[in-house]
């Protein structure tokens, strides 16, 4: 398996992100020593891929499977490709506040810790749907691991297209979000730019 072993806070300068999107409460002191040069067309819409991918935590191979997936889905390409993002099991977790960080949530489903519909779901890029509920299994549930992620992220705010109940660690999806709930700071045109020359 693949992993992105690069240092969080230097990829989030260098693609100049605040480390808040991936759930990361830190800053970095050091300014990014870059010369004023002008960036391409191709620059910026690279970095804009590059942006997403790292916010999601998807590499290139399953995230051009998105963009294809998301260009044959009626409406916007852009659009579609955020809802799909946005919809990963391991995302959900994350916006349901029942993981401090995308990794930490990946690493909670990998470790068979999710049920989707009363279901043990072990696959982060699983796809959500309307309507399915996610919570964590009963035996997990009393481990000291969910008092300290609740502590870290009582006070985040859950997107309005999840209901959340946390005292007994579940949530459910009640619509796809829409482009206008997904705060990421990620043009999504300048990728289907990117992929469809």
């Amino acid at each position: 398996m693949a992993v992105n072993r690069v240092p969080v806070l230097k990829r989030c300068r260098s693609l100049g992100l605040d480390p808040i999107y991936l759930g990361i409460d830190k800053k970095s002191n050091r300014q990014l020593k870059r010369a004023n040069r002008k960036i391409s067309e191709y620059g910026l819409q690279l970095r804009e891929k590059q942006k997403a991918k790292f916010i999601y935590g998807v590499l290139e191979k399953p995230f051009h499977n998105y963009y294809l997936k998301a260009d044959r889905m009626k409406g916007m390409t852009g659009e579609n490709l955020m809802v799909i993002l946005e919809s990963r099991l391991d995302n959900v977790v994350f916006r349901l506040g029942l993981a401090r960080t995308r990794k930490e949530a990946r690493q909670i489903v990998d470790h068979k810790h999710v049920l989707v519909n009363g279901r043990q779901v072990n696959i982060p890029s699983y796809l959500v749907k309307a309507g399915d509920t996610i919570e964590i299994k009963e035996k997990c549930k009393g481990s000291q691991r969910y008092k300290d992620i609740l502590e870290v992220t009582g006070g985040r705010l859950v997107p309005e297209w999840l209901d959340v109940d946390q005292e007994n660690l579940k949530g459910t999806v009640k619509e796809l979000p829409n482009r206008e709930a997904i705060d990421v700071p990620v043009d999504e045109m300048l990728i289907v730019e990117l992929y469809s020359k």
